[in-house]
């Protein structure tokens, strides 16, 4: 029994502890209860700073000239020479297309203009006998007509004939592929003892990338941020691949061809992207912020500043208003007197305003007039160890 009432007597205390400490904060937190809220004014600096905006976008690294090799006529795979990442030159042979039916197709051609060619000169002969007999008066007009038709018809036959045999040659010289450009191979289509067939759409055998030290970004630019885009903007990148390093490009080009997905409309931009390194790769995706505003070194003070104004209610009785001429201006506090400065002002960033003239750096100008919350006020919160209002009971 001893035990309980000791226990009992020890909540006791530590309860009375505890209303007593939160009264005691509820007192001096609330100023007595009765005190007028506090004010005082929000303060910054003019200072020298850099002004800068920036739009944010995706994009993907590309080379910025690749080349898709494919082949003009059909055949079977026979050699490929060359596999990925390989560097290759200009002319170099890499790939070879079984040339069987094709040097057959030259041999034939071949035959048939050496078979035109007897049939032009035979021609030439008869023509030329008939000429003679034609201006001697031993062979009528239509006899003479017909050599000329029948000369006419064997040289054409023959201008046919040698078309064919350039053609045939040049079908067989498709079948040795070569590089078109210097460059790395990025990928290959095909295999050794593969099929392609040369149709409307060429098939695409490697893709060639030029230079792979020199890169470019394609961007897809919100169209509510392409209006402050333009060539020549510095432009900051990163890639998941290389989450802590920061590429720097430029923007090169702002195409005027829309893209629209899902209802959203995006232009693309194109941003150099040097890699001398090699870390950049094609198809990665980057994350791009375009600076569309950079000032350097330029007198600033944040842009509420040039919104404030004090109102003749809101503030002290014993504080003083000076204001100025001048569309623009600031306000400093200098004891109880609030004073209006003209300035002028430059470009701006929605966070920092240029001041080109009426500051100099280290003013201190008032940017906002901040009214601490007190007890009873509105919107203010009520002490927990406060009594709420007594429920009235109906009659």
């Amino acid at each position: 029994m001893s035990t309980f009432f000791s226990t009992t007597k020890n909540k006791i205390t530590t309860l009375a502890v505890l209303v007593a400490v939160g009264g005691g904060i509820f007192y001096f937190c609330s100023d007595k209860g009765n005190d007028v809220a506090p004010a005082y004014c929000e303060m910054a600096a003019a200072e020298v700073s850099t002004i800068s905006s920036s739009i944010t976008a995706t994009g993907t690294i590309e080379p910025v000239t690749s080349v898709e090799v494919g082949t003009q006529v059909s055949g079977i795979i026979n050699k490929i020479l060359v596999d990925y990442n390989d560097v290759v030159k200009r002319g170099q042979v890499i790939a070879i297309l079984d040339k069987t039916n094709l040097e057959s197709e030259l041999a034939s051609a071949t035959s048939n203009l050496q078979s035109a060619e007897s049939d032009l000169n035979y021609q030439k002969w008869l023509f030329e006998r008939q000429e003679t007999l034609h201006k001697q008066g031993d062979i009528s007009d239509n006899a003479f007509h017909q050599a000329q038709v029948a000369l006419r018809q064997a040289q054409s036959a023959y201008n046919m004939r040698v078309e064919a045999v350039k053609k045939a040659q040049t079908n067989l010289g498709y079948a040795t592929i070569t590089s078109p450009i210097d460059g790395v191979i990025l990928s290959r289509a095909v295999e050794e003892g593969q099929t392609v067939a040369a149709s409307f759409n060429t098939p695409t055998l490697f893709t060639i990338a030029q230079d792979l030290t020199d890169m470019r970004v394609i961007a897809k630019v919100d169209e509510a941020d392409i209006g402050g885009v333009r060539e020549g903007q510095r432009v900051e990148f990163t890639v998941d691949a290389y989450p802590n390093d920061l590429f720097n490009g430029q923007v090169t080009q702002v195409r005027q061809e829309a893209t629209i997905e899902s209802n959203v409309v995006t232009y693309e931009v194109v941003i150099s992207a040097p890699n001398p390194d090699l870390k950049l790769k094609p198809r990665l995706t980057a994350n791009v912020k375009i600076i569309t505003l950079e000032i350097k070194d330029v007198l600033a003070v944040p842009s509420k500043a040039l919104r404030f104004a004090p109102v003749p209610h809101s503030i002290d009785k014993d504080e003083v208003i000076e204001n100025c001429e001048g569309a623009t201006k600031i306000w400093k506090r200098e004891g109880k007197t609030y004073k209006a400065y003209p300035v002028e002002t430059g470009m701006t960033n929605g966070i920092l305003t240029e001041i080109k003239g009426g500051l100099q750096a280290g003013d201190s100008v008032i940017v906002d007039r901040v009214t601490t919350a007190v007890e009873g006020t509105a919107g203010a919160p009520r002490s927990p160890f406060m009594p709420g209002p007594r429920n009235k009971k109906k009659k």
